[in-house]
């Protein structure tokens, strides 16, 4: 079963917002503004793939390698909705600091 166009949609609508809520929470709790958008990399590995972390330290050639080749395999729909996800979280960051220069002073 194919990945139709309103799924995509809906699956890029929703990386969106997902990580926009929680870099937004995580910026609004931790009171740094690019939390999320340092950390989006990591979950994007963990997406991706299906190596154990602990192997990115004790076999770290093949799991780097293993790594490079998911991410270049994978279909452009994945990377739309990946990278949509990315643009949430630098948007929660863009979103805190504005309300935070214009007063708002969240916890």
């Amino acid at each position: 079963m194919g990945l139709t166009i309103v799924t995509l949609i809906i699956s890029i609508l929703l990386f969106f917002v997902l990580f926009f809520g929680i870099g937004f929470l995580l910026n609004m709790l931790l009171r740094m503004s690019w939390i999320m958008a340092i950390i989006y990399p990591v979950v994007t590995i963990f997406i991706v793939d299906n190596v154990r972390f602990i192997e990115y330290f004790t076999n770290s050639g093949t799991a780097f390698r293993e790594l490079g080749t998911h991410f270049a395999n994978l279909a452009m729909a994945d990377i739309l909705i990946l990278s949509s996800g990315f643009t949430g979280a630098i948007v929660a960051g863009v979103v805190i600091r504005l309300l935070r220069k214009n007063g708002y002073q969240m916890f």
